[in-house]
């Protein structure tokens, strides 16, 4: 017998807790006047957790629930759960992967625009009434004409963005840990080579230990003065400090970012930079693609529940070791 309990630790979007608690099996830790107690008391029953965004999710936590046998996190990139933990010790973690890939790259593309052609702030610039008062915008010193953007982690998204990139006759280079031999976009095999060489650095990459300050001091010296930064995929990879401190000192030219290192806390020296456009974290924000991802998030528990594979193992947990 598996154990069929679901524990919800904190809310989600309507369409998950609907979907959950149509089971009859579902518990929400948010709602409850004394949560440890209910934890220790049905530990046993739990074999489900479905969890997102930035609540942690690590063994310590997991260890609590003997019977647990799946994790479902709302979102492609699952770095707040300890994946590897949990495949060492038969959990399997599901993500949200492919129903918010055209999404985000759609993004990507909007806020890499924004920022080369500084669209934010001439938007700015006409509603306080510049446009009459002080005459046209001044020209943008950047443009994508002849420009290359290298790609930190060419994963589904990455991929999709590079597709969109060379529709913008932007030449694509790429790095990531390996090279990949489905695509013909040349590879540098360290990220400090590849930002010596393009004029757009553009990420990808998944959050982690593994890509923590990817992203450094020594990396945004090598993109150089007239480098602009973009970044969609997770905060953590981007060293906030070093950034600040190359947009002070014109080590790059400007940023564009959707993702931060302490969401939804922004640095205020960020916040401040007129060449900085800065996106709260809306990649996937649509409800037509909110809706796919938790109805995955759903459909895996309901797989489980049912007996059967989840949708979208990750790497660290494949069902078959399960």
């Amino acid at each position: 017998m598996i154990a069929k309990e679901i524990l919800a630790p904190h809310a989600m979007m309507p369409l998950i807790m609907d979907g959950l608690k149509s089971t009859g099996h579902l518990h929400c830790l948010w709602e409850m006047a004394e949560p440890e107690s209910f934890i220790r008391e049905n530990a046993s029953k739990i074999g489900a957790i479905a969890t997102g965004g930035h609540i942690k999710v690590n063994g310590a936590y997991m260890s609590q629930f003997p019977n647990l046998r799946i994790v479902a996190n709302f979102g492609v990139g699952y770095d707040t759960v300890d994946a590897k933990w949990a495949g060492q010790h038969d959990i399997i973690v599901t993500n949200t992967p492919d129903v918010l890939t055209e999404e985000v790259a759609d993004t990507a593309l909007g806020l890499l625009i924004m920022t080369m052609r500084e669209l934010p702030q001439s938007e700015r610039f006409l509603r306080a009434g510049n446009w009459v008062n002080k005459g046209p915008y001044p020209l943008t010193h950047n443009t994508l004409r002849g420009k290359t953007v290298g790609i930190l982690a060419l994963g589904r998204i990455g991929k999709a963005i590079a597709h969109r990139c060379e529709a913008f006759g932007l030449k694509v280079v790429y790095h990531g840990r390996n090279k990949q031999n489905d695509v013909s976009y040349p590879y540098y095999p360290t990220l400090v080579g590849m930002a010596k060489d393009v004029d757009i650095l553009l990420s990808v990459a998944p959050g982690g230990e593994s890509t923590f300050h990817t992203i450094n001091a020594e990396v945004l010296a090598a993109l150089g003065s007239k480098g602009v930064l973009i970044n969609i995929g997770r905060g953590s990879v981007v060293d906030e400090k070093a950034l600040i401190k190359a947009l002070n000192d014109k080590v790059i030219f400007s940023a564009g970012l959707d993702v931060f290192e302490d969401e939804p806390r922004v640095p205020a020296e960020l916040i401040a930079m007129e060449n900085v456009v800065l996106l709260p974290h809306v990649g996937s924000a649509s409800h037509h693609t909110r809706n796919l991802m938790g109805q995955l998030v759903v459909d895996n528990i309901l797989a489980y529940l049912g007996g059967k594979a989840p949708l979208t193992p990750v790497v660290e947990t494949p069902f078959g070791k399960w």
